[in-house]
């Protein structure tokens, strides 16, 4: 087995269909956030984006995406914002974790949502949890049957919100691929305004968070795209998401709202909105990544998957270092995750601090 590290734009056209035919061929590898559409994009924004290309006598038997960050120590590519990471492999494929990150150079690896079935990494996860995930393979009447029975008053008053919308403000209508560069600027104004009222970090405070959303957004194939899903009440923009597709798989990413219209829930009517426009276009699946309790997910999901985050670490002095300086970090947020009421003061404290910052917007706990 050879290994070979090259940056995401460097990898030929061969490559790229043969990275495709293996995400096919293995189901849980049709994450959007595995495809080699998103690597190239991260090649853009990001000096350290490297791919290691692990092939055999018949050809790439794997593709593993990382990012360089000095110091032989190595991190998920986009990890910050990725909400699906690991090896892209033939069915079958078998690896050495340790003799991987040799071969890239490194001596640490660090992943925050491993996708299922990466054996080989197993042994260094430190934490699991699970992603929420909304099947709707049989279409969307049959989803929201499903969905009917599981939570009925999460559909009914979602469904009454939205006529009440309609009565109130005007007709609500939805659109699911919105091209225009000005809604896209006008959702990630109110994901920021989000992030600030929870006292969270604002993904788009980072430029290169900015230009790659950009990218991915003019991305536009059957095999890949990055939608914009708007949600208008007499043609005023109340909610939105941006994510990713595949043919089979999307991902929940950056969901928001007007908080003006935030008693109507409209992130939630926006929601199943999307969800009846992918499915019309084959999409099987919507992953909405780790519920962490929130009520909106739990609603909405018809199954969960496992994720695992972890380091990987080679015997070497910059993995001593690297452990002795995260160690302590991660067994706090451990602790704080494993205790409900330390996560409970947690949260509430970061909501305070958010509203101290002044943005003034009202709370919510739905989708967005």
């Amino acid at each position: 087995m050879r290994v070979s590290v090259v940056r995401p734009g460097e990898l030929g056209p061969v490559e790229l269909k043969t990275w495709r035919e293996m995400q096919h061929s293995t189901p849980s590898l049709g994450n959007p956030f595995l495809s080699p559409d998103f690597t190239v994009a991260m090649g853009h924004v990001s000096a350290g984006a490297r791919v290691a290309v692990i092939t055999e006598s018949d050809g790439p038997v794997g593709f593993f995406p990382f990012e360089r960050r000095g110091g032989g120590v190595g991190a998920a590519l986009g990890g910050w914002v990725s909400l699906c990471q690991g090896v892209i492999h033939r069915p079958g494929a078998e690896f050495d974790a340790g003799a991987l990150l040799r071969a890239c150079g490194l001596s640490v690896w660090e992943f925050g949502c491993m996708v299922e079935g990466q054996r080989w990494f197993r042994p260094f996860e430190t934490l699991r949890q699970q992603a929420v995930v909304l099947d709707f393979a049989g279409g969307y009447p049959a989803f929201l049957a499903g969905l009917r029975e599981r939570s009925p008053k999460f559909v009914k008053s979602t469904l009454y919100k939205e006529r009440k919308l309609s009565r109130d403000v005007g007709e609500v209508t939805s659109e699911f691929a919105v091209r225009d560069p000005e809604q896209l600027r006008l959702l990630r104004g109110w994901k920021s305004a989000q992030y600030r009222r929870m006292g969270r970090p604002d993904r788009f405070a980072r430029s290169w968070v900015v230009e790659l959303v950009e990218r991915l957004h003019a991305a536009d194939t059957p095999d890949f795209a990055g939608p914009l899903s708007m949600l208008y009440a007499d043609g005023r923009p109340v909610a939105g998401h941006f994510g990713l597709r595949t043919d089979t798989t999307m991902i929940g990413w950056f969901p928001a709202y007007d908080p003006e219209y935030a008693r109507y829930s409209p992130g939630l009517i926006q929601h199943l909105r999307m969800v009846e426009a992918a499915a019309g276009i084959g999409v099987r699946s919507l992953d909405l990544g780790i519920s962490n309790g929130s009520e909106y997910k739990d609603a909405l999901c018809t199954r969960t998957v496992p994720v695992s985050e972890g380091t990987v670490r080679r015997r070497s002095v910059a993995a001593t270092a690297h452990w002795l300086r995260t160690e302590p970090v991660r067994r706090a947020r451990r602790l704080v995750l494993d205790t409900p009421a330390l996560y409970g003061v947690a949260d509430r404290a970061m909501k305070r601090y958010g509203r101290l910052r002044g943005d003034g917007g009202r709370m919510s706990g739905e989708a967005g």
